[in-house]
């Protein structure tokens, strides 16, 4: 069982221990003195992210209805409330000021007999081209898809179909559409997830769609009666699995005035690292066709635990920002925890940056996170000589934040408890390659495909100078950003206890100095 710690006086646990250069073969022996008081209340069960969201009870998988209004952010997302396995999907609901601190409503929809309420988006209709608002209420509109259990067990392929609804209470309650649904299906097995946006260029509604291997997309003047425009993917991207959870956006490449087009495709399975996982696409938009020239996959996250993620429309200063599943169809309903099931990604602002001739899209954490980040203490400067390491002892353990710049091209990094549970990631800008190595991580035997091998992540373009590794370690998940968002890998992790001490390893042949290294304690959110 994980045990949770409440430190006393500036809450820092106290580690005595030598600090010094070891011989890679040497272990960390370390005194740890530490004052423990066992936790009890809300939010303190074995594995229950601490600054993640997590429903309070129950099972939870993609994010949906992501949108922002009157200060407020709404995340809908596929929520089961009778069971910590999935079934019968309705639309839980949270909201929240920062995207940290989040406060749990009631269930926004429920199953109805077009079906149950499988993913979709939402919008705010300030134009009232819906006719659904008022005067003065803006109506808040909701575009799921249907799925037709019945019909499915039936072995029919039409059994979803696109569904909307509207509040006028800022998503409190919600009155279903007497016309649903608004899109049928003519024999479409897998026909779901729809993205819908404002698009400046046509001046009406655009819905993404998947249909199996493809995405469709549709323009509508109300929400209601809708066209299909066009259609990509057949012969572009991954195609190991159905295509999911879409999304396309503009933003500006970092630096410039040009403008592209970013699509998000969540694919399950046929990750490069096995199940589920999120490609994208740079390229333009006319209002009606998206197209691109680009040739090779490209992927949002190179972990195993960021899927179906999608960004928010309205979302403050034109931020582009996304949040993710953090699971994996491959085990989602396997994983460790009693009361609940599954959390989401940190929130992360997306955008383009250029890297030498190519550009790419960045991902790291919200500035608000920032705000739930306590100051720290960092370590002096030190040296660690080629195959050497320096063994630090983490204050904050499965609760913070951990930032250094490498300065030389390879290091190996190491989290340890003191009961043996250890995680090793591997960044070797040599071979131009990142490995991640979850297999004694804790507990992992819950499912045979959670850590059935080490993960890779190519880093083609990384510079050669010093960059940025920051990790953020909760208690069930370690997300890994290098270079500011350039490359990430986001996994779930069920430490038996949690880890106590950092290893960093010099695996170049040139001395390393660290002079920015920093832990730093993630304030919990649920208090």
């Amino acid at each position: 069982m994980v045990k949770t710690i409440r430190n006393r006086g500036l809450e820092l646990v106290v580690l005595l221990c030598v600090l010094c250069n070891f011989s890679c073969k040497e272990e960390a022996k370390n005194e740890v003195v530490t004052d423990e008081i066992e936790v009890t209340g809300h939010y303190v069960e074995p594995y229950r992210s601490q600054f993640h969201f997590t429903p309070e009870e129950s099972w939870m998988n993609d994010p949906n209805g992501l949108v922002y209004n009157d200060g407020v952010y709404h995340l809908f997302y596929q929520y089961y409330p009778d069971s910590t396995v999935w079934g019968p999907m309705h639309w839980g609901h949270a909201v929240s000021e920062d995207m940290m601190k989040w406060k749990h409503k009631p269930i926004a929809l429920f199953p109805d007999e077009n079906g149950l309420i499988f993913s979709g988006s939402a919008v705010m209709d300030h134009n009232n081209t819906s006719g659904f608002g008022t005067e003065d209420k803006t109506a808040m509109v909701a575009i799921f898809t249907y799925h037709d259990m019945e019909g499915e067990q039936a072995g029919k392929k039409d059994f979803q179909t696109q569904g909307i609804a509207y509040s006028l209470d800022n998503g409190d309650s919600w009155t279903k559409y007497e016309g649903n649904p608004v899109i049928g299906n003519t024999g479409i097995k897998d026909f779901r997830d729809p993205k819908v946006f404002w698009n400046e260029i046509e001046e009406n509604w655009t819905m993404l769609l998947v249909a199996g291997d493809h995405l469709q997309i549709w323009n509508s003047p109300d929400l209601k009666e809708w066209k299909k425009v066009s259609e990509f993917g057949k012969n572009k991207g991954a195609h190991g699995g159905v295509w999911e959870c879409p999304d396309l956006f503009p933003l500006k490449i970092e630096g410039t005035e040009e403008v592209k087009w970013v699509l998000l495709i969540s694919i399950n399975p046929g990750a490069p690292n096995g199940g589920s996982g999120t490609q994208y696409f740079i390229g333009d938009f006319d209002g009606t066709t998206f197209t691109t020239d680009q040739k090779e996959n490209k992927w949002v996250d190179l972990g195993r635990d960021n899927y179906a993620g999608v960004t928010y429309n309205d979302a403050p200063n034109d931020e582009r920002v996304f949040i993710g599943w953090m699971s994996n169809w491959d085990y989602a309903r396997d994983t460790p925890t009693e009361k609940w099931r599954s959390a989401m990604t940190i929130p992360r602002e997306l955008t383009l940056r250029k890297v030498g001739d190519e550009v790419s899209l960045f991902n790291y954490p919200l500035k608000s996170f920032e705000k739930h980040v306590a100051l720290a203490y960092p370590e002096s400067v030190f040296q660690i000589l080629p195959t050497r390491k320096r063994i630090i002892p983490l204050k904050y353990s499965n609760q913070s934040k951990t930032k250094f710049t490498l300065k030389v091209p390879n290091t190996q990094v190491y989290f340890r408890g003191e009961n043996g549970d250890s995680l090793s990631i591997d960044i070797n800008r040599d071979k131009k390659l990142v490995t991640f190595d979850r297999r004694k991580s804790g507990k992992v035997d819950f499912s045979d495909k959670f850590s059935s091998g080490v993960q890779q992540m190519p880093i083609p373009n990384i510079p050669d100078g010093p960059i940025e590794i920051v990790f953020i370690l909760d208690h069930s998940s370690i997300e890994l950003f290098i270079n500011g968002g350039q490359y990430v890998m986001t996994n779930q992790i069920f430490p038996n206890e949690f880890y106590r001490s950092i290893s960093i390893v010099n695996t170049s042949e040139e001395k390393f100095e660290i002079d920015d290294f920093a832990e730093h304690k993630v304030e919990r959110v649920w208090d």
